[in-house]
C-alpha cells in the first residue's frame, strides 16, 4: 500500500479550516444557536458547543502528536 505524504493531509485540513472559518465569521448569534442532534452521541447540541467541543478535540490531538517528538 502506498503511503501518501502528510503534507496531504495537512493541507485538505488547512483548506477545510479556511472554508469553515468563511463560513462561521459570516453567523449572526441566532444562528450560533441553533441546534441539531448528533445520533452517534444520541445529544442535542448547539453550533457554538459543537465549535468549542472541536476546537478542544483538535488540541487535544496536538499534545499528542507533541508526545512523539
Amino acid at each position: 500500500m502506498a503511503a501518501t505524504p502528510i503534507t496531504v493531509s495537512l493541507a485538505l485540513l488547512e483548506h477545510l479550516h479556511s472554508r469553515w472559518v468563511t463560513l462561521l465569521q459570516h453567523l449572526d448569534e441566532a444562528q450560533w444557536q441553533r441546534t441539531f442532534y448528533h445520533p452517534g452521541n444520541q445529544k442535542t447540541a448547539s453550533l457554538d458547543q459543537t465549535l468549542a467541543l472541536y476546537a478542544w478535540h483538535g488540541q487535544h490531538h496536538l499534545a499528542h502528536l507533541s508526545l512523539l517528538g
